[in-house]
C-alpha cells in the first residue's frame, strides 16, 4: 500500500512545474478529493471531502477552475508524453477520436448550447440536449490482462457554436500532439463523421474510419508513358459505390478477427481506390467486411495506408468502442457532468480535469506493483475475469482512505481491524 501511495504522489509531482506552489497544493488535494467524493461531484461536495477541517476557503476550488494561472495545454502535454512513452515507447501510437455531450443546466454556462443527443436520437427522431460538446482524443492501450482495450484521454477541446468545427478542432489536437512528439507516427481511428480527416494532411498520421456506402470512388489515374498535351488526369474511371461492389467468390478472404477481445469469423474484400472528394491525391484501401452467416449488414471501412492488412483495419475500428466506455465511466463514476462552474474557463477546465483524472487513475493502476489484489472476485459474477474502471478506482480509493485514516492512528493494529469494513465500503461507493 505504501508503494502505491508513493507511485500516486510521484505521478502528481510530474505536473508541479505547470502550477504555482499554492495552486499545486490545491491541485493534489483536489485530485484526491475528486476520487474519494461520494454522491454528486459538485465542487462544494468535493471541497468537503478535500477540506474536512475547512483550512482553505471553498472559493479557492471555484477559482482554481475559473481563473487560476495555469495552462490546460501544458497539463495535457505532461500527461500525453508520460503515458505514450510508457505504454507505446517504440510502436506507432494508436489514437481514438470521438465527441460527446456533457449535460448541463443554467443559462450562463460559458460554451454550453443545444446539441443533438446521440444517445437518445434515432434514425427517425432527433433529440436535443443542453450542455457542452466535447471533442476527445485518446490513446488506445491494450491492458496486460487482454480483452477489450482501454481509451486514455490525451487532449480535449470544447466545441463552440459559430467557432471552429469539430473537424477543425480534431485536426488542431492531432497537430498539437505531433508537435509534442516530433519523432512519433500515429494511427487514428474514428467514426465516419471524422472520415474527412483523411484528406487533411495530418502530420505523420494514418487514418482508419468508415466510408459512406454511396461514396463516389474512382480508379487510380493512369500512368503516362510519354508526355501528352493538357493537364494529366487526376482520377481514373468511375467505380461502383461500396455497397454496389460485386466481388467474385475467390476475391473474398475468410479471416478470424479479434474484436474487443472476442474471436469472430468474417469474410473481407479489399481494393485500392481513389476517394476523390475526400483524398484527391492520396489512394485509400477500401475494406468490405461481411458476416458469413448473413445476420449483420456489410460494413465499409478504409485506411490511408494501402499497405495495411484488411483484417487489421477491421480490428482497429472494432477497438474504437473503447472510447465510448471512457465516456460512460467518466460520467458515471467520476461525476464529470456534476461540477457547477459556469464562468470564464471554469466549464472547459472542469470537464478536461475529469478526463485527465480518468487517464491518471488507469495509468496508476497499470503501473502499480502492489501485492494487494487488483480487484475483488465475487461469486455471483462468474463470467467476470478482468478488472473494470470501477475496480481501478476502488483500488485508488482504498489506498487514499487507508492513508487518511491510519496516518494519525495511535493503535494501527486495532484501527486496521475496525476500519477494514469501512474502507472496503468506501472504495466502491458511488
Amino acid at each position: 500500500m505504501k508503494a502505491d501511495a508513493l507511485l500516486w504522489l510521484r505521478l502528481l509531482q510530474g505536473f508541479a512545474s505547470v502550477f504555482s506552489s499554492p495552486s499545486f497544493s490545491l491541485f493534489t488535494t483536489l485530485c484526491a478529493a475528486w476520487v474519494l467524493c461520494t454522491g454528486r461531484h459538485t465542487l462544494t461536495r468535493i471541497y468537503l471531502m478535500g477540506e474536512p477541517e475547512r483550512k482553505r476557503a471553498h472559493d479557492a476550488y471555484h477559482r482554481f477552475f475559473r481563473c487560476a494561472a495555469w495552462c490546460l495545454d501544458e497539463v495535457w502535454r505532461g500527461l500525453a508524453v508520460t503515458i505514450v512513452e510508457s505504454m507505446h515507447p517504440e510502436d506507432v501510437v494508436p489514437l481514438l477520436l470521438d465527441d460527446t455531450t456533457f449535460h448541463k443546466t443554467g443559462r450562463k454556462i460559458v460554451g454550453a448550447a443545444w446539441w443533438r443527443d446521440a444517445v437518445r436520437s434515432t434514425a427517425t427522431k432527433t433529440v436535443h440536449c443542453f450542455g457542452l460538446n466535447l471533442v476527445v482524443l485518446s490513446l488506445k492501450v491494450t491492458p496486460p490482462w487482454g480483452g477489450e482495450p482501454l481509451a486514455l484521454p490525451l487532449n480535449l477541446r470544447v466545441h463552440l457554436k459559430g467557432k471552429e468545427t469539430l473537424l477543425q478542432q480534431a485536426q488542431a489536437m492531432l497537430s498539437q500532439l505531433a508537435e509534442w512528439m516530433p519523432l512519433r507516427s500515429f494511427l487514428l481511428t474514428a467514426d465516419g463523421f471524422y472520415a474527412p480527416l483523411a484528406g487533411a494532411a495530418l502530420p505523420r498520421t494514418t487514418v482508419i474510419s468508415r466510408i459512406r456506402h454511396d461514396a463516389a470512388l474512382y480508379q487510380l489515374p493512369p500512368r503516362l508513358r510519354k508526355p501528352t498535351r493538357g493537364r494529366p488526369r487526376r482520377k481514373g474511371a468511375r467505380l461502383p459505390a461500396p455497397s454496389r461492389f460485386r466481388p467474385s467468390p475467390p476475391q473474398w478472404k475468410k479471416v478470424t478477427l479479434n474484436i474487443r477481445g472476442r474471436q469472430i469469423q468474417r469474410v473481407l474484400f479489399s481494393r485500392v481506390v481513389l476517394w476523390y472528394h475526400v483524398c484527391p491525391t492520396q489512394p485509400i484501401l477500401l475494406v468490405i467486411c461481411r458476416d458469413p452467416s448473413g445476420r449483420e449488414k456489410d460494413d465499409f471501412f478504409f485506411t490511408t495506408d494501402i499497405q495495411t492488412h484488411p483484417a487489421q483495419v477491421v480490428e482497429h475500428y472494432g477497438s474504437r468502442w473503447a472510447i465510448e466506455d471512457t465516456f460512460k465511466n467518466v460520467k458515471q463514476y467520476l461525476g464529470a457532468e456534476d461540477p457547477q462552474v459556469y464562468a470564464q474557463q471554469g466549464p472547459q477546465r472542469a470537464a478536461a480535469f475529469s478526463f485527465w483524472l480518468y487517464s491518471m487513475v488507469w495509468y496508476w493502476y497499470l503501473q502499480r506493483k502492489s501485492s494487494t489484489p487488483s480487484w475483488i472476485s465475487l461469486p455471483w459474477y462468474t463470467a467476470k475475469t478482468t478488472p473494470s474502471f470501477l475496480d481501478a478506482l476502488a483500488a485508488l480509493r482504498r489506498m487514499l482512505w487507508s492513508n487518511r485514516i491510519f496516518s494519525s492512528s495511535e493503535k494501527p493494529a486495532l484501527t486496521a481491524r475496525i476500519a477494514h469494513v469501512l474502507i472496503e465500503a468506501l472504495a466502491y461507493s458511488a
